[in-house]
Protein backbone atom coordinates (compact mmCIF):
# COMPACT_ATOMS: atom_id res chain seq x y z
CA UNK A 1 0.00 0.00 0.00
CA UNK A 2 1.53 3.07 -1.31
CA UNK A 3 2.46 5.83 1.73
CA UNK A 4 0.07 9.18 1.99
CA UNK A 5 3.02 10.75 3.52
CA UNK A 6 3.69 14.16 1.89
CA UNK A 7 7.10 16.95 2.31
CA UNK A 8 6.30 20.69 1.47
CA UNK A 9 10.02 21.76 1.03
CA UNK A 10 10.48 25.63 1.37
CA UNK A 11 14.28 26.76 0.39
CA UNK A 12 13.65 30.53 -0.29
CA UNK A 13 15.24 31.41 3.27
CA UNK A 14 18.55 30.93 4.35
CA UNK A 15 16.87 27.94 6.67
CA UNK A 16 14.77 24.75 5.19
CA UNK A 17 11.79 24.26 6.66
CA UNK A 18 10.19 20.91 5.73
CA UNK A 19 6.32 20.34 6.49
CA UNK A 20 5.21 16.85 6.95
CA UNK A 21 1.63 15.77 6.08
CA UNK A 22 0.37 12.23 5.93
CA UNK A 23 1.24 8.86 8.03
CA UNK A 24 4.44 8.10 8.97
CA UNK A 25 5.25 4.48 7.90
CA UNK A 26 7.98 2.56 6.94
CA UNK A 27 7.89 3.05 3.13
CA UNK A 28 7.38 7.18 4.16
CA UNK A 29 10.33 6.83 6.42
CA UNK A 30 12.24 6.01 3.55
CA UNK A 31 11.04 8.63 1.49
CA UNK A 32 11.26 11.39 4.32
CA UNK A 33 14.92 10.34 4.64
CA UNK A 34 15.84 11.01 1.18
CA UNK A 35 13.93 14.38 0.81
CA UNK A 36 15.43 15.45 4.29
CA UNK A 37 19.25 14.75 3.42
CA UNK A 38 18.31 16.48 -0.25
CA UNK A 39 17.37 19.53 1.81
CA UNK A 40 21.10 18.95 4.09
CA UNK A 41 23.13 18.49 0.50
CA UNK A 42 22.20 22.17 0.31
CA UNK A 43 23.86 23.43 3.10
CA UNK A 44 20.87 25.40 5.02
CA UNK A 45 21.92 27.39 7.94
CA UNK A 46 19.43 24.90 9.72
CA UNK A 47 16.92 22.16 8.97
CA UNK A 48 13.05 23.33 10.63
CA UNK A 49 10.92 20.07 10.33
CA UNK A 50 7.14 20.61 10.81
CA UNK A 51 5.57 17.45 12.19
CA UNK A 52 2.48 19.56 12.95
CA UNK A 53 0.03 17.30 10.93
CA UNK A 54 2.10 14.27 10.88
CA UNK A 55 0.98 10.94 12.30
CA UNK A 56 3.24 7.74 13.17
CA UNK A 57 2.70 4.15 12.19
CA UNK A 58 4.63 2.44 13.47
CA UNK A 59 6.73 3.62 16.19
CA UNK A 60 10.12 2.37 14.63
CA UNK A 61 9.74 4.74 11.12
CA UNK A 62 10.31 7.30 14.16
CA UNK A 63 14.18 6.53 13.95
CA UNK A 64 14.33 8.50 10.28
CA UNK A 65 15.16 11.62 12.16
CA UNK A 66 17.77 10.32 14.80
CA UNK A 67 19.50 9.24 10.85
CA UNK A 68 18.96 12.61 9.81
CA UNK A 69 19.82 14.27 13.16
CA UNK A 70 23.32 12.10 12.94
CA UNK A 71 23.79 13.92 9.09
CA UNK A 72 23.55 17.22 10.02
CA UNK A 73 25.15 17.17 12.72
CA UNK A 74 28.71 15.37 11.31
CA UNK A 75 27.85 17.41 7.76
CA UNK A 76 27.00 20.73 7.58
CA UNK A 77 27.00 20.76 10.79
CA UNK A 78 23.71 22.70 11.04
CA UNK A 79 21.08 22.50 13.88
CA UNK A 80 17.61 20.65 13.19
CA UNK A 81 14.56 21.67 14.75
CA UNK A 82 11.46 19.11 15.02
CA UNK A 83 8.40 21.57 15.47
CA UNK A 84 4.75 20.63 16.98
CA UNK A 85 4.77 17.13 17.58
CA UNK A 86 2.27 15.60 18.23
CA UNK A 87 1.98 14.52 22.37
CA UNK A 88 2.78 10.41 21.65
CA UNK A 89 5.81 11.72 19.13
CA UNK A 90 7.32 14.47 21.44
CA UNK A 91 7.14 11.82 24.66
CA UNK A 92 8.86 9.49 21.47
CA UNK A 93 11.37 11.53 20.51
CA UNK A 94 11.78 12.20 24.33
CA UNK A 95 12.46 8.96 24.93
CA UNK A 96 15.18 8.42 22.03
CA UNK A 97 19.01 9.82 21.50
CA UNK A 98 18.62 13.33 21.38
CA UNK A 99 21.81 14.87 19.62
CA UNK A 100 22.58 18.54 20.51
CA UNK A 101 22.41 19.41 17.44
CA UNK A 102 18.63 18.57 17.68
CA UNK A 103 16.12 20.36 19.47
CA UNK A 104 11.89 19.78 19.78
CA UNK A 105 10.16 22.73 20.33
CA UNK A 106 6.92 24.19 19.73
CA UNK A 107 6.17 25.39 16.47
CA UNK A 108 8.11 26.39 13.13
CA UNK A 109 7.88 30.40 14.78
CA UNK A 110 9.69 29.10 17.76
CA UNK A 111 12.25 27.29 15.82
CA UNK A 112 12.85 30.56 14.13
CA UNK A 113 13.09 32.69 17.12
CA UNK A 114 15.47 30.34 18.42
CA UNK A 115 18.06 30.60 15.12
CA UNK A 116 17.23 34.67 15.42
CA UNK A 117 18.67 34.80 19.28
CA UNK A 118 21.73 32.74 17.98
CA UNK A 119 22.90 35.32 15.88
CA UNK A 120 25.24 33.59 14.04
CA UNK A 121 26.28 35.09 10.95
CA UNK A 122 25.15 33.33 7.99
CA UNK A 123 27.36 31.23 6.32
CA UNK A 124 29.31 33.19 3.25
CA UNK A 125 29.04 30.93 0.57
CA UNK A 126 30.68 30.51 -3.25
CA UNK A 127 29.75 27.93 -5.76
CA UNK A 128 29.47 27.18 -9.68
CA UNK A 129 28.47 24.71 -12.03
CA UNK A 130 31.37 22.81 -13.66
CA UNK A 131 31.58 20.74 -16.44
CA UNK A 132 33.95 17.27 -16.53
CA UNK A 133 36.48 18.89 -18.31
CA UNK A 134 40.39 18.80 -18.01
CA UNK A 135 39.62 22.84 -16.94
CA UNK A 136 37.36 21.99 -14.26
CA UNK A 137 39.83 21.58 -11.36
CA UNK A 138 41.86 24.83 -12.45
CA UNK A 139 38.42 27.09 -11.84
CA UNK A 140 37.90 25.24 -8.62
CA UNK A 141 41.75 26.04 -7.37
CA UNK A 142 40.66 29.76 -8.48
CA UNK A 143 37.09 29.44 -6.56
CA UNK A 144 39.31 27.76 -3.60
CA UNK A 145 42.11 30.98 -3.43
CA UNK A 146 39.26 33.70 -3.98
CA UNK A 147 36.93 32.35 -0.86
CA UNK A 148 39.62 32.13 1.46
CA UNK A 149 40.98 35.68 0.61
CA UNK A 150 37.59 36.79 0.69
CA UNK A 151 37.01 34.97 4.49
CA UNK A 152 40.65 36.68 5.75
CA UNK A 153 41.84 32.81 5.62
CA UNK A 154 44.78 32.66 3.66
CA UNK A 155 46.50 30.34 5.50
CA UNK A 156 43.89 27.68 4.46
CA UNK A 157 43.78 28.46 0.88
CA UNK A 158 46.51 25.52 0.39
CA UNK A 159 44.49 22.93 1.73
CA UNK A 160 41.39 24.34 0.43
CA UNK A 161 42.89 24.20 -3.32
CA UNK A 162 43.92 20.53 -2.50
CA UNK A 163 40.39 19.40 -1.40
CA UNK A 164 38.30 21.28 -4.41
CA UNK A 165 40.89 20.03 -7.02
CA UNK A 166 40.95 16.40 -5.62
CA UNK A 167 37.17 16.31 -5.34
CA UNK A 168 36.66 17.48 -8.74
CA UNK A 169 39.00 15.49 -10.57
CA UNK A 170 37.45 12.70 -9.44
CA UNK A 171 34.23 13.69 -11.20
CA UNK A 172 35.80 14.66 -14.32
CA UNK A 173 38.04 10.85 -14.39
CA UNK A 174 34.86 8.65 -12.69
CA UNK A 175 31.39 10.35 -13.05
CA UNK A 176 31.86 12.22 -16.15
CA UNK A 177 29.00 14.23 -15.15
CA UNK A 178 28.01 18.17 -14.77
CA UNK A 179 29.09 19.16 -10.79
CA UNK A 180 28.27 21.79 -8.46
CA UNK A 181 31.37 23.01 -6.37
CA UNK A 182 30.54 24.92 -3.35
CA UNK A 183 32.47 26.59 -0.59
CA UNK A 184 31.26 27.94 2.40
CA UNK A 185 32.77 29.24 6.05
CA UNK A 186 31.30 28.90 9.21
CA UNK A 187 32.36 29.31 13.09
CA UNK A 188 34.59 27.06 12.69
CA UNK A 189 35.36 25.16 9.51
CA UNK A 190 35.27 25.50 6.00
CA UNK A 191 33.02 23.14 3.84
CA UNK A 192 33.83 22.15 0.49
CA UNK A 193 31.11 20.28 -1.34
CA UNK A 194 30.83 18.90 -5.31
CA UNK A 195 27.49 17.11 -6.03
CA UNK A 196 27.49 15.35 -9.29
CA UNK A 197 25.31 12.38 -11.52
CA UNK A 198 26.78 9.39 -10.47
CA UNK A 199 25.61 7.32 -7.40
CA UNK A 200 28.42 5.53 -6.86
CA UNK A 201 30.35 6.22 -3.78
CA UNK A 202 33.95 7.32 -3.10
CA UNK A 203 35.97 4.38 -1.71
CA UNK A 204 39.13 5.28 -0.03
CA UNK A 205 42.41 2.35 -0.92
CA UNK A 206 44.56 2.33 1.60
CA UNK A 207 46.72 -0.34 -0.57
CA UNK A 208 46.59 0.92 -3.39
CA UNK A 209 50.19 1.59 -5.41
CA UNK A 210 52.00 4.67 -6.21
CA UNK A 211 50.70 4.73 -9.96
CA UNK A 212 46.88 4.64 -8.90
CA UNK A 213 46.21 8.49 -8.85
CA UNK A 214 42.46 7.95 -8.16
CA UNK A 215 43.28 6.67 -4.22
CA UNK A 216 45.83 8.62 -4.06
CA UNK A 217 43.41 11.75 -4.31
CA UNK A 218 41.12 10.76 -1.20
CA UNK A 219 44.36 10.05 0.49
CA UNK A 220 45.10 13.65 -0.07
CA UNK A 221 41.51 14.82 1.40
CA UNK A 222 41.51 12.67 4.19
CA UNK A 223 44.92 14.19 4.84
CA UNK A 224 43.64 17.31 4.94
CA UNK A 225 40.03 17.52 5.56
CA UNK A 226 38.56 17.56 9.33
CA UNK A 227 36.19 14.92 8.05
CA UNK A 228 34.95 13.98 5.16
CA UNK A 229 32.15 12.10 3.42
CA UNK A 230 29.76 11.48 0.91
CA UNK A 231 25.84 12.03 0.78
CA UNK A 232 23.53 9.97 -1.77
CA UNK A 233 20.89 12.71 -3.02
CA UNK A 234 17.95 12.25 -5.69
CA UNK A 235 20.05 11.70 -8.94
CA UNK A 236 23.41 11.59 -7.05
CA UNK A 237 25.75 12.80 -4.56
CA UNK A 238 27.53 15.22 -2.68
CA UNK A 239 31.00 14.59 -1.69
CA UNK A 240 31.93 16.79 1.25
CA UNK A 241 35.14 17.47 3.24
CA UNK A 242 35.56 19.98 6.16
CA UNK A 243 38.45 22.35 7.16
CA UNK A 244 38.91 22.82 10.55
CA UNK A 245 40.11 26.47 10.66
CA UNK A 246 42.39 26.31 14.28
CA UNK A 247 44.30 23.61 13.06
CA UNK A 248 47.39 23.37 10.83
CA UNK A 249 47.56 21.23 8.12
CA UNK A 250 48.88 17.58 8.59
CA UNK A 251 52.02 18.42 6.36
CA UNK A 252 53.77 14.73 7.15
CA UNK A 253 50.87 12.70 5.65
CA UNK A 254 50.66 15.56 2.78
CA UNK A 255 53.84 15.51 1.89
CA UNK A 256 54.33 11.14 1.94
CA UNK A 257 51.78 11.09 -0.75
CA UNK A 258 53.41 13.93 -3.19
CA UNK A 259 55.94 12.16 -2.70
CA UNK A 260 54.31 9.04 -3.97
CA UNK A 261 52.84 10.72 -7.21
CA UNK A 262 55.90 12.38 -8.26
CA UNK A 263 57.40 9.46 -8.25
CA UNK A 264 54.21 7.58 -10.13
CA UNK A 265 54.95 7.03 -14.18
CA UNK A 266 51.71 8.43 -14.64
CA UNK A 267 51.51 11.62 -12.85
CA UNK A 268 53.42 13.46 -15.48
Amino acid sequence: MPTDLKCLIDHRLSYAVVRITGTLDAAGAIRLHNGLLGCLAEQPEALIVDLTDMRLAPRQALSVFAAVARQAATWPQVPMFLCGPTPEVADLLGRGPVDWHTAVVRDVGTAVRSLAQDRAPVAATLAEDLLPVEGASRRAREMATEACLRWQLPTLAGPTCTVATELVNNVVAHAHTMMRLRLSARRRYVHIAVADGSTEPPVLRGDMPPAALWGHGLALVDAVAAHWGSLAIEGGKVVWATLDIRTRLRSDRLSAIHDQRRRSPESG
